[in-house]
């Protein structure tokens, strides 16, 4: 594995980490509604919970995911409607109000890591990447230096995304501004689960 390849992976990476999608968007509406730091451990959870889920489909787990159309297909669907239903949680959501803090919670770092496995789009940009690993001795090198590429490239756009949403947060003072900011992250997130419905998840 040279280093012209882990730049270029790296390059990928950022490109794809940073594309906005089910995460980014959770991201900047939790930010935006709870601030930075309370946000931490769901950004916590999303720039570590997908290069973990990445090293372990690159040590097999993908070629299950591959092999098993049912299984596939569950995914694909059942992923594409949880989806669906975190965008409407997130269209309706009321603005905050004082005292909300104490009834309103952002993710937990546990499950940011979890929400990985049940993301299509995580699936996909998993089972697509590594497939194209290089081959190396030990098997398991290129998939860690691989996820270790995407722990990188994740902190920068979880960290991102989520200070998005608090630096916005003050312009969303008003009902209208709040509702329409999260009309947009919803939309983001139905995007995705049109691309999904769309992809070949065989490949």
């Amino acid at each position: 594995m040279t280093h012209e390849y882990l730049v270029g992976l790296f390059v990928l990476g950022l490109s794809l980490v940073w594309t906005p999608g089910p995460n980014n968007a959770l991201m900047a509406a939790s930010g935006a509604r709870f601030g930075y730091r309370r946000t931490l451990p769901h950004t916590m959870g999303v720039a570590i919970g997908f290069p973990l889920m990445f090293f372990l489909i690159a040590l097999g787990l993908g070629g299950v995911f591959r092999s098993v159309p049912l299984l596939r297909e569950a995914l694909r669907y059942g992923g594409a409607l949880i989806l669906l239903w975190i965008a409407y949680k997130i269209a309706t959501a009321p603005m905050p109000q004082a005292g909300d803090e104490t009834h309103e919670h952002p993710w937990t770092f546990s499950r940011a890591v979890a929400f990985q496995w049940i993301n299509p789009k995580a699936w996909v940009m998993s089972i697509s990447l590594s497939g194209q690993l290089p081959e190396t001795k030990p098997f398991w090198i290129a998939p860690l230096a691989g996820a270790l590429v995407f722990l990188i490239a994740g902190l920068t756009s979880a960290n991102g995304w989520t200070a998005f949403g608090a630096a916005i947060h003050r312009f969303l003072s008003t009902p209208l501004r709040f509702r329409a900011f999260n009309l947009v992250m919803a939309g983001l997130i139905v995007l995705t689960v049109a691309g999904i419905l769309l992809a070949d998840l065989s490949v």
